[in-house]
């Protein structure tokens, strides 16, 4: 059944890892319809909280009337303590404008994987989000196999871990179709989708595509120096999986010896990329300014974040425009390229690396967190050859 829909996940602060807590509270967030969407969305009308913490910090995002499922056994006297709460909130009146459906997670959950051979009651309470989804699914007449498929691919090598995943999943469906605590369910229509095979995408990954297409169309090797920053970590980590195409990839002490290790591979001749965030920006400035004075191609990205000084690594804001644009000294233009979608990382990956082949100069690519970590499904006509749409291939770098 072809759906559009649009995924964001909402990560925790790393230096708060304590389950329960308000700090340490993460999520996943879908929106998905019939039509073309475009944004995860804002307002939700489901919500699943497994503590809370998790009601509390994303209560205000529920519609009035939205569906509110909440994990019952999990509002202990312990719990609420951890999440700074003085009464329980499914008694003092918060959810009061809610529909609630309290469900007793852990004790059917682990009901539905105990007699599972090697899996420790650790394990079990890790499925409790397979049994969540599975009651989802059966709300708004989902059907199971993509989910089975993933389970399969991913767990298959632990076959105690595939089939605890996978009971816990049907548990939930069938608790959905038995339980008279919902009124009703929903059913969305099938998307009407062209034919063709279609992927998922996260903005990352997609920038990560291009850069190699680009060095590809250039006949040049990839060579990105960065040091490690929330959310644009993962573009080094991708780029050093994919070696086998002629990349090469520097994890530097530093944002400014990731910058002059940059200029010195464009000096050299490479395709020269180095990633960061605001604050790596901010540290890269002077070394960005004589890669501009020297006119050397290569390509700054910027995975934004919110907040000034060293920001909010978990947080999507697309403020960094003036710095990209003044934020260096002396009189220090380049040109800025930003994203519109996940999937146009890709196409700005290879437009970044013509403009600045073509005047000799770094460019900058500006990317919102939201399209770094959207997950975004590509249909077929997006899958163009590269460059395709957008002029001629880039030419290698040179000065003749």
């Amino acid at each position: 059944m072809a759906m559009i829909s649009p995924r964001f996940p909402i990560f925790r602060p790393k230096f708060a890892r304590r389950a329960g807590t308000l700090a340490g509270v993460s999520g996943f967030q879908v929106q998905f319809a019939s039509n073309h969407i475009f944004t995860p969305g804002d307002t939700l009308n489901a919500l699943v909280a497994m503590n809370p913490a998790a009601l509390v910090t994303n209560i205000a995002d529920l519609e009035k009337g939205g569906i509110l499922i909440v994990n019952s056994e999990a509002f202990k006297p312990k719990d609420l303590k951890l999440a700074r709460l003085e009464t329980n909130p499914l008694e003092d009146g918060m959810v009061a404008d809610y529909r609630l459906i309290e469900v007793k997670l852990d004790t059917l959950n682990r009901a539905a994987v105990k007699d599972i051979e090697g899996l420790s009651s650790k394990l079990q309470d890790r499925c409790k989000n397979f049994f969540a989804l599975g009651l989802i699914y059966w709300l708004f007449g989902r059907d199971l196999d993509a989910t089975l498929r993933f389970v399969h691919a991913k767990f298959g090598s632990k076959p105690e871990i595939e089939a605890a995943n996978e009971r816990s999943l049907r548990a939930g469906w069938y608790y959905g179709e038995t339980t008279e605590a919902f009124v009703h369910n929903y059913q969305v229509e099938p998307a009407k989708l062209t034919p063709g095979t279609y992927r998922n995408i996260m903005g990352n990954q997609a920038l990560t595509w291009g850069l190699i297409a680009a060095a590809r169309l250039s006949g040049k090797e990839l060579y990105c120096g960065s040091y490690p920053i929330t959310p644009a970590s993962s573009i080094l980590e991708e780029l050093s999986s994919l070696k086998h195409f002629g990349v090469k990839t520097v994890q530097a002490e530093d944002e400014i010896a990731a910058m002059c290790s940059t200029i010195g591979a464009a000096f050299a001749g490479s395709m020269a990329v180095t990633s960061s965030s605001g604050p790596g920006i901010a540290l890269k400035g002077e070394a960005m300014g004589l890669g501009m004075i020297l006119e050397l191609p290569m390509i700054v990205i910027n995975i934004q974040r919110g907040g000034p000084s060293t920001g909010l690594p978990t947080k999507t804001e697309q403020s960094d425009l003036l710095q990209a644009m003044f934020g260096r000294n002396g009189e220090s233009p380049l040109p800025i390229i930003a994203t519109r979608s996940p999937s146009d990382c890709f196409e700005v990956a290879l437009e970044a690396w013509r403009i600045a082949t073509r005047f000799m100069t770094p460019v900058i690519s500006a990317v919102r967190r939201l399209h770094r970590e959207r997950v975004r499904t590509v249909a077929p006509a997006e899958r163009r050859r590269p460059g395709s749409n957008t002029g001629p291939a880039p030419r290698p770098a040179g000065r003749g």
